[in-house]
């Protein structure tokens, strides 16, 4: 009897191996999900771009400083396009995050007549203070030279941003950058020179390498005029290219090169740097690149 037991037990336990063979089934459910499980959302990867920094810092030149903007040869960091408080500029620092949150979480450490030689320490400055945001516009003083041969060679201003960058992406991992175009100063000059009082202010030396004689037409001036014009346009390329190897770095793609500003985006004291108008331009396109969805 105990055989004929275990030969029974034996058979039984073949035929239901057999039949959960056959509903393709093992001890652990094979492909069917358990009964208490319930199927999970993958999370949503965090996107490499915050449309919405909550603090920014701004380096820079005299553009960023809002150097003439309010009066005559000063700074004005009030009517500055990146951390202004000025209600007529409505800085992108305020535009992002409100005029308090602009007040106590944005910092310019831009430096009227500032070339790209002097980022890395302007950069430096920056990190201290962990910004989410920094925002760049250099290179105007780097073409704005004596002459022309006086202009920083373009090897030199692309050493220095990139080491500009390396030294904040070694500081801060995940800031994100926005970096904007140089002005076309060829322009400036097409636009400043039908005022009197333009021309008058420019002969104390203002970007003498693209401003210098602006009533000048021959072949000696015009020559001058194109190099410094091709150099602003070797800047740019740089400044896109280094950016984009950057992906927390948005640059505006050209926009502030390609600005069609008249008189009215001038400085009445110098008709070379933004007025509060031009300020208010300059934001707008910061804001704009920054909060695009696609760059």
């Amino acid at each position: 009897m105990r055989k004929r037991g275990r030969r029974t037990r034996g058979v039984l336990a073949v035929v239901a191996a057999a039949l959960l063979g056959a509903a393709g089934c093992d001890a652990v459910g094979g492909d069917a999900a358990a009964p208490s499980e319930t199927a999970k959302p993958s999370p949503k990867p965090t996107p490499l771009w915050d449309r919405s920094p909550n603090s920014v810092a701004a380096v820079g030149d005299s553009i960023t400083r809002g150097f003439d903007a309010c009066d005559v040869l000063s700074d004005c960091p009030e009517a500055s396009w990146a951390t202004g408080a000025s209600p007529e500029v409505d800085s992108l620092a305020v535009r992002l995050l409100g005029r308090s949150g602009a007040a106590r979480r944005s910092w310019n450490y831009a430096v009227t007549g500032a070339r790209m030689a002097d980022l890395p320490g302007q950069m430096a400055q920056a990190v201290r203070r962990k910004p989410q945001l920094v925002t760049v516009m250099v290179g105007a003083n780097d073409a704005c030279r004596s002459t022309p041969s006086a202009m920083t060679p373009v090897s030199a201003f692309r050493a220095d941003f990139e080491d500009s960058l390396r030294s904040l992406r070694e500081a801060l991992p995940k800031a994100q950058v926005f970096v904007a175009s140089v002005p076309n100063l060829k322009r400036l000059w097409s636009e400043g020179r039908a005022s009197p009082m333009g021309k008058q202010v420019w002969k104390l030396g203002i970007c003498p390498s693209m401003l210098g004689e602006p009533d000048a037409l021959d072949s000696a001036a015009t020559l001058r005029r194109d190099t410094v014009h091709k150099r602003v346009e070797d800047y740019n390329k740089v400044l896109r290219e280094v950016c984009a190897e950057d992906k927390r770095c948005r640059h505006d793609g050209g926009a502030v090169y390609d600005y069609r500003f008249g008189t009215a985006q001038l400085s009445r004291w110098d008709y070379f740097h933004p007025s509060v108008n031009g300020q208010a331009r300059l934001a707008e396109i910061a804001y704009r690149t920054i909060t695009a969805k696609n760059p």
